[in-house]
């Protein structure tokens, strides 16, 4: 703001305005203070891996998405589709105010002829996460199946992303046991291209031996989509929130450099009965946040 001079005010005037200009000032720095504030982060969606609740999937789809729709889920995401077509899915999806926030889809669907269906199938119900849940032995036997398969995923990342979407890869256990004295975790996502999703299992990963906070670090902006699964080295029977993970730090890290768009909930237990036992998690979830 530029001061008043002898030029362009009379001391009458200056004395005159001066509580008006010390308003103004106050009110400028009180802006410039709000806007120089760390903006918290969005919030980022709560969904559903719809493998939670498989049985009660095989009986009635429309049904069970409804009802998750109403434990406050925001999302859900696929591994399967129980004969419905992408139309069907996503009336089932528009209907409960839920989005598709990814699906879990077989490699095969995603080379040569099949990708463009799977592009289209997937374009329909609003899906721009495909990911890869599992790889035959021969893909992950060797350093060299790992870098050959880093190098599939970033030749098929390239040919979606001009789609809108994205690949990705979900882990079991297996990828955090050595293998010529090397992670397969490291040599998978050390070589495949940086827009390959890292969607670390939380559980699954401790599971194998494996640091997933470590692992959020070292990977910044590829935790798009995270699943929150509980891990407890003493109680078999955990559901999110009452194992071992340090949820605090998950949440930390997704927020702050993770890149994380999603956090996905899957709960394979069966402690409860499968729409209780998801009901349980999200309540756990919001105790977790509050």
């Amino acid at each position: 703001m530029k001061n008043p001079t002898k030029d362009d005010m009379s001391r009458r005037h200056f004395l005159k305005t001066g509580v008006e200009a010390a308003a103004v000032m106050g009110v400028l720095s009180s802006n410039l203070l709000c806007s120089k504030a760390p903006k918290p982060a969005a919030k980022i969606p709560v969904g559903l891996q719809l493998y939670s609740v498989r049985t009660e999937c095989e009986k009635d789809l429309a049904a069970t998405i409804a009802a998750v729709a109403k434990m406050g889920y925001q999302g859900v995401e696929f591994a399967g589709y129980y004969n419905h077509s992408a139309q069907e899915i996503r009336k089932m999806l528009d209907d409960n105010g839920l989005k598709c926030c990814g699906t879990h889809t077989q490699l095969d669907t995603l080379l040569g002829e099949n990708l463009a269906a799977t592009i289209e199938f997937n374009q329909v119900i609003g899906n721009k996460y495909l990911i890869v849940p599992w790889l035959n032995e021969d893909m992950r036997n060797s350093k060299e199946a790992w870098l050959k398969t880093a190098a599939l995923f970033t030749e098929i990342a390239e040919k979606i992303k001009g789609h809108g979407m994205k690949l990705g890869y979900h882990n079991h256990d297996f990828e955090f046991t050595a293998i010529d004295g090397e992670i397969p975790w490291d040599i998978l996502f050390s070589n495949a291209s940086k827009d390959l999703i890292m969607q670390i299992d939380t559980g699954n990963c401790i599971g194998g031996g494996g640091d997933p906070i470590a692992f959020l670090q070292k990977y910044p902006g590829q935790a798009v989509t995270v699943h929150l699964k509980e891990f407890s080295a003493t109680n078999p029977k955990a559901i999110l929130g009452e194992g071992d993970i340090k949820w605090n730090e998950v949440f930390a890290i997704c927020e702050s450099t993770g890149g994380t768009e999603w956090y996905i909930i899957e709960e394979e237990k069966d402690v409860y009965p499968p729409l209780e036992c998801v009901d349980l998690c999200i309540k756990n979830y919001n105790k977790l946040r509050a």
